[in-house]
């Protein structure tokens, strides 16, 4: 190199770089950058549809656990009910039962009753016939009342 430079060369050497840096430039940097920028509008995209895809699947597990939820209280509710309806039903059966067989007790009590009454009567008539039997056997003569009967 020689000091002072070499104008014709230096002008050249600038034309070159001007006529590389526009070549590279139009067939390798700009694809390159314009590649970069859409990758990163691409992964931008992706995140941002990520973050609205986690957000709609954390609106549907809050609105799946409020219907589970909904659910849940609507079968306690209705065992509830049912179990009530059972012990209401379970009851009135002992209550019937219970009355059922207080009237078959007290049938029974009454039948029990008459039946006594009729044997004490049917008692009464055979000792009384006995006693006049007796007596007209004592005495060997017919007795007053024993010749009503």
């Amino acid at each position: 190199m020689h000091i002072p430079p070499n104008w014709g060369t230096f002008f050249i050497l600038i034309v070159s770089f001007l006529i590389f840096w526009f070549i590279f430039s139009r067939l390798f940097f700009r694809p390159f950058l314009h590649l970069l920028s859409s990758r990163e509008e691409r992964f931008r995209n992706l995140s941002d549809r990520t973050e609205e895809l986690l957000a709609k699947a954390r609106a549907d597990d809050d609105e799946r656990e409020r219907r589970l939820a909904e659910i849940r209280r609507r079968a306690i509710s209705i065992r509830e009910t049912e179990r009530r309806n059972a012990e209401a039903a379970a009851a009135r059966a002992i209550e019937d039962a219970k009355n059922a067989a207080h009237s078959s007790l007290e049938a029974a009590r009454a039948k029990i009753e008459s039946e006594v009454a009729d044997a004490q009567r049917e008692l009464e008539t055979i000792s009384h016939n006995l006693g006049v039997e007796l007596a007209v056997r004592i005495l060997g003569r017919p007795i007053g009342s024993a010749a009503n009967n």
